[in-house]
Protein backbone atom coordinates (compact mmCIF):
# COMPACT_ATOMS: atom_id res chain seq x y z
CA UNK A 1 0.00 0.00 0.00
CA UNK A 2 2.80 2.44 1.12
CA UNK A 3 4.49 1.51 -2.34
CA UNK A 4 1.51 2.50 -4.58
CA UNK A 5 0.84 5.43 -2.83
CA UNK A 6 4.52 7.15 -3.64
CA UNK A 7 3.97 5.58 -6.88
CA UNK A 8 1.06 7.83 -7.59
CA UNK A 9 2.18 10.59 -5.45
CA UNK A 10 4.99 11.14 -7.88
CA UNK A 11 3.58 13.18 -10.35
CA UNK A 12 2.70 15.42 -7.37
CA UNK A 13 5.97 15.34 -5.93
CA UNK A 14 7.95 16.30 -9.28
CA UNK A 15 5.04 19.18 -9.85
CA UNK A 16 7.20 21.23 -7.03
CA UNK A 17 9.54 23.87 -8.10
CA UNK A 18 12.46 22.54 -6.55
CA UNK A 19 12.56 18.45 -7.03
CA UNK A 20 11.31 19.67 -10.66
CA UNK A 21 14.13 22.36 -11.24
CA UNK A 22 16.62 19.50 -10.14
CA UNK A 23 15.07 16.86 -12.80
CA UNK A 24 15.27 19.54 -15.93
CA UNK A 25 17.35 18.96 -18.94
CA UNK A 26 20.81 20.65 -18.71
CA UNK A 27 20.73 23.52 -19.60
CA UNK A 28 17.97 25.04 -17.84
CA UNK A 29 19.33 28.59 -16.79
CA UNK A 30 22.36 30.51 -17.83
CA UNK A 31 25.79 29.56 -18.01
CA UNK A 32 28.56 31.61 -17.17
CA UNK A 33 31.51 31.89 -19.78
CA UNK A 34 34.80 33.01 -18.00
CA UNK A 35 37.33 34.73 -20.26
CA UNK A 36 40.59 35.09 -18.10
CA UNK A 37 41.74 38.20 -19.91
CA UNK A 38 40.70 41.89 -20.13
CA UNK A 39 37.76 42.66 -22.53
CA UNK A 40 38.97 43.62 -26.37
CA UNK A 41 41.66 41.48 -28.03
CA UNK A 42 42.09 38.29 -29.54
CA UNK A 43 41.61 35.80 -27.03
CA UNK A 44 38.31 38.01 -25.51
CA UNK A 45 37.02 37.85 -29.27
CA UNK A 46 37.50 34.03 -29.33
CA UNK A 47 35.48 33.81 -26.51
CA UNK A 48 32.81 35.45 -27.73
CA UNK A 49 32.29 34.71 -30.41
CA UNK A 50 32.13 30.95 -29.29
CA UNK A 51 29.47 31.90 -26.43
CA UNK A 52 27.30 33.51 -29.45
CA UNK A 53 27.07 30.07 -31.29
CA UNK A 54 27.41 27.88 -28.09
CA UNK A 55 24.10 29.40 -27.03
CA UNK A 56 22.59 28.99 -29.47
CA UNK A 57 22.96 25.40 -29.66
CA UNK A 58 22.57 24.45 -26.03
CA UNK A 59 19.25 26.35 -26.34
CA UNK A 60 20.37 28.71 -23.37
CA UNK A 61 22.08 32.47 -22.84
CA UNK A 62 25.64 32.33 -22.13
CA UNK A 63 27.00 35.25 -20.27
CA UNK A 64 30.68 36.34 -20.61
CA UNK A 65 32.45 37.57 -17.54
CA UNK A 66 36.42 38.78 -18.08
CA UNK A 67 38.63 38.38 -15.41
CA UNK A 68 42.27 39.20 -16.21
CA UNK A 69 45.18 39.60 -14.36
CA UNK A 70 48.00 37.45 -13.28
CA UNK A 71 48.10 35.19 -16.44
CA UNK A 72 45.04 34.19 -15.86
CA UNK A 73 45.45 32.56 -12.21
CA UNK A 74 42.81 34.68 -11.11
CA UNK A 75 40.12 33.16 -13.34
CA UNK A 76 41.59 30.26 -12.94
CA UNK A 77 40.95 30.13 -9.14
CA UNK A 78 37.20 31.29 -9.39
CA UNK A 79 36.82 28.34 -11.92
CA UNK A 80 37.88 26.13 -9.79
CA UNK A 81 36.02 27.06 -6.82
CA UNK A 82 32.89 27.34 -9.01
CA UNK A 83 30.20 24.13 -8.08
CA UNK A 84 31.09 21.33 -11.22
CA UNK A 85 27.78 21.85 -12.73
CA UNK A 86 28.18 23.02 -15.61
CA UNK A 87 26.64 26.46 -15.03
CA UNK A 88 30.51 28.02 -14.96
CA UNK A 89 33.24 27.38 -17.53
CA UNK A 90 36.24 29.03 -18.73
CA UNK A 91 38.47 29.83 -21.89
CA UNK A 92 41.56 27.98 -21.12
CA UNK A 93 44.35 28.58 -23.02
CA UNK A 94 48.42 28.13 -23.08
CA UNK A 95 48.75 30.33 -20.00
CA UNK A 96 46.31 29.22 -17.53
CA UNK A 97 47.05 25.70 -18.12
CA UNK A 98 51.17 25.61 -19.24
CA UNK A 99 53.37 28.39 -18.78
CA UNK A 100 51.80 30.29 -16.09
CA UNK A 101 52.18 26.96 -14.07
CA UNK A 102 55.23 26.08 -15.20
CA UNK A 103 56.78 29.44 -13.60
CA UNK A 104 55.21 30.02 -10.62
CA UNK A 105 53.46 28.32 -7.76
CA UNK A 106 49.97 28.33 -7.53
CA UNK A 107 47.35 27.45 -5.33
CA UNK A 108 45.58 25.22 -8.10
CA UNK A 109 46.50 21.79 -9.89
CA UNK A 110 46.15 23.00 -13.82
CA UNK A 111 45.11 19.53 -14.89
CA UNK A 112 43.65 17.97 -11.39
CA UNK A 113 41.46 20.95 -10.74
CA UNK A 114 39.57 21.21 -14.21
CA UNK A 115 37.38 18.90 -16.42
CA UNK A 116 38.66 19.24 -19.77
CA UNK A 117 35.80 19.86 -22.11
CA UNK A 118 37.05 20.70 -25.61
CA UNK A 119 39.00 22.78 -27.61
CA UNK A 120 38.57 25.50 -29.90
CA UNK A 121 42.16 26.02 -31.71
CA UNK A 122 45.50 26.90 -31.72
CA UNK A 123 47.65 29.57 -33.43
CA UNK A 124 51.46 29.70 -34.23
CA UNK A 125 54.13 31.73 -32.79
CA UNK A 126 56.19 33.31 -35.22
CA UNK A 127 59.91 34.34 -35.13
CA UNK A 128 60.05 38.22 -36.66
CA UNK A 129 63.40 40.58 -36.72
CA UNK A 130 63.68 44.00 -36.77
CA UNK A 131 63.32 44.92 -40.96
CA UNK A 132 67.22 46.15 -40.64
CA UNK A 133 68.48 43.54 -39.31
CA UNK A 134 70.57 42.19 -41.73
CA UNK A 135 69.28 38.37 -41.81
CA UNK A 136 67.30 36.64 -44.41
CA UNK A 137 66.54 33.09 -42.36
CA UNK A 138 66.80 31.10 -39.71
CA UNK A 139 70.42 29.96 -39.62
CA UNK A 140 72.08 33.34 -40.67
CA UNK A 141 69.90 34.70 -37.61
CA UNK A 142 71.40 32.04 -35.58
CA UNK A 143 75.25 33.11 -37.03
CA UNK A 144 74.59 36.43 -36.42
CA UNK A 145 73.49 36.56 -32.63
CA UNK A 146 76.44 34.33 -31.92
CA UNK A 147 79.12 36.74 -34.31
CA UNK A 148 77.91 39.61 -31.77
CA UNK A 149 77.12 38.12 -28.11
CA UNK A 150 75.54 40.29 -25.72
CA UNK A 151 74.34 43.14 -28.22
CA UNK A 152 71.35 41.47 -29.58
CA UNK A 153 68.00 41.31 -27.33
CA UNK A 154 64.67 40.10 -27.32
CA UNK A 155 61.34 41.45 -26.85
CA UNK A 156 58.40 39.67 -24.62
CA UNK A 157 54.87 40.09 -23.48
CA UNK A 158 55.81 39.81 -19.68
CA UNK A 159 58.14 37.45 -17.84
CA UNK A 160 56.80 33.50 -17.90
CA UNK A 161 54.56 34.39 -21.33
CA UNK A 162 54.94 32.23 -24.28
CA UNK A 163 56.33 34.75 -26.32
CA UNK A 164 59.47 34.59 -23.54
CA UNK A 165 59.39 30.60 -23.06
CA UNK A 166 59.04 29.99 -26.72
CA UNK A 167 62.82 32.37 -27.17
CA UNK A 168 64.18 30.59 -24.26
CA UNK A 169 63.38 27.37 -25.96
CA UNK A 170 64.98 28.64 -29.18
CA UNK A 171 68.11 29.87 -27.00
CA UNK A 172 68.58 26.63 -25.29
CA UNK A 173 68.33 24.60 -28.70
CA UNK A 174 70.23 26.73 -30.75
CA UNK A 175 72.88 28.13 -28.17
CA UNK A 176 72.52 31.41 -29.23
CA UNK A 177 72.23 34.15 -26.58
CA UNK A 178 69.93 36.74 -26.49
CA UNK A 179 69.21 39.56 -24.21
CA UNK A 180 65.28 39.17 -22.63
CA UNK A 181 63.75 42.37 -22.41
CA UNK A 182 60.39 41.81 -21.13
CA UNK A 183 57.24 44.13 -20.94
CA UNK A 184 53.63 44.70 -20.01
CA UNK A 185 52.15 43.14 -23.21
CA UNK A 186 52.40 42.32 -26.61
CA UNK A 187 51.68 45.82 -28.26
CA UNK A 188 54.53 47.80 -26.41
CA UNK A 189 57.39 44.92 -26.80
CA UNK A 190 56.04 45.26 -30.48
CA UNK A 191 56.24 48.87 -30.82
CA UNK A 192 59.93 48.51 -29.41
CA UNK A 193 61.09 45.96 -31.83
CA UNK A 194 60.08 48.00 -35.07
CA UNK A 195 61.53 51.09 -33.73
CA UNK A 196 64.43 48.78 -33.39
CA UNK A 197 65.17 48.93 -29.79
CA UNK A 198 64.79 45.06 -29.71
CA UNK A 199 65.95 42.71 -32.27
CA UNK A 200 63.57 40.01 -32.40
CA UNK A 201 60.35 38.54 -30.89
CA UNK A 202 58.79 35.45 -31.07
CA UNK A 203 54.91 36.60 -31.18
CA UNK A 204 51.69 35.21 -31.59
CA UNK A 205 50.89 34.87 -35.42
CA UNK A 206 48.08 37.20 -35.37
CA UNK A 207 49.33 40.21 -33.36
CA UNK A 208 52.48 39.86 -36.21
CA UNK A 209 50.90 39.67 -39.30
CA UNK A 210 49.82 43.20 -40.06
CA UNK A 211 53.78 44.31 -39.43
CA UNK A 212 55.04 41.31 -41.59
CA UNK A 213 52.64 42.12 -44.03
CA UNK A 214 53.59 45.71 -44.06
CA UNK A 215 57.45 44.70 -44.12
CA UNK A 216 58.56 46.60 -40.53
CA UNK A 217 59.04 43.20 -39.32
CA UNK A 218 60.32 39.91 -41.43
CA UNK A 219 59.43 36.53 -40.54
CA UNK A 220 61.74 34.23 -40.26
CA UNK A 221 59.94 30.47 -39.50
CA UNK A 222 56.87 29.33 -37.74
CA UNK A 223 56.00 27.06 -34.91
CA UNK A 224 53.79 24.31 -35.09
CA UNK A 225 53.74 21.03 -37.72
CA UNK A 226 53.14 22.78 -41.01
CA UNK A 227 53.20 25.99 -42.59
CA UNK A 228 50.91 28.68 -42.02
CA UNK A 229 48.13 29.38 -45.11
CA UNK A 230 48.70 33.19 -44.19
CA UNK A 231 52.58 32.68 -44.68
CA UNK A 232 53.28 30.25 -46.99
CA UNK A 233 56.48 31.03 -48.28
CA UNK A 234 58.00 30.98 -44.48
CA UNK A 235 58.96 27.72 -43.28
CA UNK A 236 58.48 25.90 -39.96
CA UNK A 237 60.82 25.51 -37.09
CA UNK A 238 61.54 22.25 -38.60
CA UNK A 239 62.28 23.28 -41.75
CA UNK A 240 64.74 25.50 -40.54
CA UNK A 241 66.49 22.83 -38.33
CA UNK A 242 65.09 22.97 -35.28
CA UNK A 243 63.95 19.26 -34.60
CA UNK A 244 60.63 18.92 -32.58
CA UNK A 245 60.24 22.94 -31.88
CA UNK A 246 57.17 23.71 -31.21
CA UNK A 247 55.16 26.05 -29.46
CA UNK A 248 51.25 27.07 -30.06
CA UNK A 249 49.01 29.39 -28.27
CA UNK A 250 46.05 27.17 -27.60
CA UNK A 251 42.23 28.19 -26.54
CA UNK A 252 40.07 25.57 -25.06
CA UNK A 253 36.80 25.14 -22.56
CA UNK A 254 37.45 23.70 -19.35
CA UNK A 255 35.22 23.67 -15.54
CA UNK A 256 35.80 22.67 -12.33
CA UNK A 257 37.01 19.50 -11.49
CA UNK A 258 33.46 16.63 -11.46
CA UNK A 259 31.73 17.87 -13.62
CA UNK A 260 29.21 15.05 -14.46
CA UNK A 261 29.87 12.78 -18.07
CA UNK A 262 26.28 12.96 -19.59
CA UNK A 263 27.33 17.51 -19.22
CA UNK A 264 30.84 16.92 -20.63
CA UNK A 265 29.28 15.04 -23.36
CA UNK A 266 26.72 17.71 -24.38
CA UNK A 267 28.94 20.68 -24.09
CA UNK A 268 32.19 18.53 -26.08
CA UNK A 269 28.96 17.72 -28.62
CA UNK A 270 27.82 21.73 -29.02
CA UNK A 271 31.31 22.50 -29.21
CA UNK A 272 32.32 20.11 -32.15
CA UNK A 273 28.94 21.60 -33.69
CA UNK A 274 29.89 25.46 -32.96
CA UNK A 275 33.59 24.20 -34.81
CA UNK A 276 31.91 22.75 -37.92
CA UNK A 277 30.55 26.40 -38.98
CA UNK A 278 31.75 27.99 -41.90
CA UNK A 279 31.15 31.59 -40.55
CA UNK A 280 33.33 30.27 -37.41
CA UNK A 281 35.51 29.74 -39.21
CA UNK A 282 36.30 32.01 -41.50
CA UNK A 283 36.05 33.94 -38.38
CA UNK A 284 39.05 32.47 -36.36
CA UNK A 285 40.92 32.11 -39.96
CA UNK A 286 41.18 35.59 -40.05
CA UNK A 287 42.67 35.56 -36.79
CA UNK A 288 44.87 33.36 -37.49
CA UNK A 289 43.42 30.48 -35.28
CA UNK A 290 43.50 27.19 -36.85
CA UNK A 291 40.01 25.46 -35.39
CA UNK A 292 41.15 21.90 -33.45
CA UNK A 293 38.00 20.00 -32.50
CA UNK A 294 39.32 17.38 -29.98
CA UNK A 295 37.45 14.97 -27.44
CA UNK A 296 37.66 15.80 -23.67
CA UNK A 297 40.53 13.14 -23.60
CA UNK A 298 42.11 14.22 -26.26
CA UNK A 299 41.88 17.73 -24.93
CA UNK A 300 43.07 16.52 -21.35
CA UNK A 301 46.42 14.69 -22.94
CA UNK A 302 47.07 17.77 -25.25
CA UNK A 303 47.33 19.91 -21.80
CA UNK A 304 49.59 17.45 -20.10
CA UNK A 305 51.77 17.42 -22.91
CA UNK A 306 51.77 21.26 -22.95
CA UNK A 307 52.00 21.90 -19.16
CA UNK A 308 55.05 18.77 -19.38
CA UNK A 309 57.17 21.03 -22.34
CA UNK A 310 56.89 24.35 -20.30
CA UNK A 311 57.37 22.82 -16.91
CA UNK A 312 61.10 20.83 -18.49
CA UNK A 313 62.27 24.14 -20.18
CA UNK A 314 61.14 26.52 -17.28
CA UNK A 315 63.21 24.05 -14.73
CA UNK A 316 66.24 23.61 -17.34
CA UNK A 317 66.15 27.74 -18.09
CA UNK A 318 66.39 28.03 -13.91
CA UNK A 319 62.95 30.29 -15.02
CA UNK A 320 61.09 30.63 -11.68
CA UNK A 321 58.83 33.83 -11.25
CA UNK A 322 58.95 32.73 -7.19
CA UNK A 323 62.41 33.40 -6.67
Amino acid sequence: MKRRTLIQAAPLLMSLPGLASAQAAYPNRPIKYIVPVAAGGGSDMIGRQVCERLSKVLGQSIVVENHGGGGGVIASQMTTKAAPDGYTLMQGYVATHGTAPATRKLNYDPIKDFTPLGMIGTTPNVLVVNANTPVKDVKEFIQYVKKNPGKFSYGSAGAGSLTHLTAELFKLQTGAFMVHIPYRGIAPATTDLIAGQTQAMFPGLAAALPHIRSGRVRALAVTGNQRHPALKDVPTMEEAGLKGFDAQQWYGVVGPAGMPAPIVKQINDAIAQVLAQPDFRDKLSAEAVELTPMTPNQFLDYMKRDLARWTELARERKINLDA
